[in-house]
């Protein structure tokens, strides 16, 4: 490809407050229309804001994650634009001193290489009201509810080169706000959205080509095709000798296509001026410091103690990491176990599988940490082996009871007395005199593969109930009779 891809992404985070960022209407989702508003909400004449402190706290927190410099004086701006959903006719911003000034992140890609994304601010706003198109008879809702909810808007800098770096680096974003618990993360309810700026410029050339806005995209796989849709576009366009339009643009996930909404507005448009009603925010040391002294434990902290504490790779403990959900389940499950190794296995593989085929959180898993730990246990003192476990667990999911108490009712309960194993296999040599015949007839290298066959076969025989440890030696012994 001649082209080279020019991202940069503006990820719009709610911030977990239970009020608004100007008023003391509650934020909670799913609320009937036009409920959770104020007079100040609805942009009355003559109400006034009221700046809510917990949102500044949460945005000092998450300059701290991103190693930025915090805007010790920040002011709010109005940011004027007339939209329906904007009854005052101005949104509440921040412009020329955010509260989070410039700052990194280092985003690890599939392949192990990391990347420095800059972050150039996040600043602090209110959201605006939604416009509802739907069972209006051909008109359109208005719901204010949304309105005056607190945003973190965190804009990165123009370093992000293709889709799976962007990917990487909404992810790692999310992992930092819900680790900070400052936003639930909650894409399909909108409490996290990314707005992907993207250009296209010949390889080798400094100058930024003309870049398009993609508003609003709400899930990490959408922003990854939305991507992929921009680039064939502008290449098409480019390549035709045609020129991009600088424009807002919205991702059509149902034709996988983006579509012009409105022509892109520069800051110069929205005439910014310091807001007449909210004085300037100044912090001191103090506050700041304290701030930082109680940060949770972050991903990248997390993951090089779960490379410490459990023994895991790298690859594991980033893996188990990157949710503080995913983390916490498999923490509670290796102490319940007492083998972290086995316990990170089970959650990566088997219940991130079950997770997936239902499309469910690790936080709405049926089977409980505890739940997994107690039955890695009966794997741990040979009451299963790992393939009855995997059938206890399925059973487990569809809620038919512990594993003790499965393991139990269905008689799984591995056979670990020698002498019937002995017994066992000495009754599956005498059913297969040809097989030994021709094992004992065999190389060493051509005898290793076959003491599969004769594996499955006491396995079949005992219903799975063999201790596979025990199995091993005594077939070996006999066969070599």
């Amino acid at each position: 490809m001649n082209w080279e891809v020019v991202i940069g992404l503006e990820i719009h985070a709610q911030l977990a407050t239970k009020s608004k960022l100007f008023s003391g209407a509650a934020t909670s989702f799913g609320a009937e229309p036009n409920t959770n508003t104020t007079l100040v909400d609805l942009g009355m004449p003559g109400a006034l804001p009221v700046f809510n402190k917990e949102a500044l706290r949460m945005a000092v927190m998450f300059g701290h994650a991103v190693d930025a410099e915090i805007g010790m004086t920040s002011v709010f701006a109005r940011k004027n634009y007339f939209y329906p959903d904007l009854p005052k006719g101005y949104q509440t911003s921040q412009m020329d001193h955010p509260i989070v000034g410039p700052g990194h992140l280092d985003v690890t890609l599939e392949d192990g290489t990391v990347t420095r994304v800059g972050i150039t601010r996040a600043h602090l706003e209110e959201d605006a009201g939604k416009s509802l198109h739907e069972d209006f008879h051909g008109m359109t809702g208005i719901d204010l509810n949304r309105s005056s909810t607190p945003l973190l808007e965190i804009v990165s800098e123009p370093d992000i080169r293709s889709a799976k770096e962007a990917v990487a680096y909404v992810k790692m974003i999310h992992s930092i706000v819900t680790y900070l618990g400052i936003c639930d993360g909650n894409m399909a309810e909108g409490s996290m959205r990314c707005d992907v700026n993207l250009s296209l410029r010949p390889k080798g050339q400094e100058e930024f080509g003309t870049r398009t806005e993609i508003k609003n995209v709400n899930s990490f796989r959408f922003i990854e095709k939305a991507i992929y849709c921009e680039i064939e576009r502008q290449m098409d366009i480019l390549e035709d000798g045609g020129k991009i339009v600088q424009e807002t643009r919205l991702y059509d996930p149902d034709k996988d296509e983006t579509r012009s909404m409105r022509s892109k507005e520069d800051a110069n448009d929205y005439r910014y001026f310091p807001c007449p009603d909210l004085l300037p925010i100044v912090l001191d040391d103090e506050y700041v410091e304290e701030i930082r002294a109680n940060l949770p434990e972050l991903p990248t902290q997390k993951a090089k103690r779960f490379e410490a504490e459990y023994a895991l790779s790298e690859y594991d403990a980033g893996v188990l990491s990157s949710s503080r959900a995913m983390a916490d389940y498999f923490e509670d499950a290796a102490k319940t176990a007492k083998n972290s190794k086995l316990a990170a296995n089970w959650v990566m593989g088997e219940v991130s599988k079950f997770l997936n085929q239902e499309n469910l959180d690790i936080t709405e898993s049926p089977v409980s940490a505890q739940a997994l730990g107690q039955l890695l246990s009966r794997i741990e003192d040979n009451t299963i082996n790992g393939k009855t476990a995997k059938d206890v667990f399925q059973s487990m999911w569809q809620g038919e009871g512990s594993a003790d108490e499965i393991i139990e009712k269905k008689g799984l309960k591995q056979v670990t007395d020698t002498g019937a194993i002995e017994t066992l296999i000495q009754s599956v040599i005498d059913a297969n005199p040809a097989q030994v015949e021709q094992f004992k007839a065999s190389e060493p290298d051509k005898q290793k593969k076959m003491i599969g066959f004769f594996m499955g076969q006491v396995m079949k025989a005992s219903q799975g109930k063999a201790n596979p440890g025990l199995v091993t030696p005594i077939l070996n012994k006999l066969l070599n009779n």
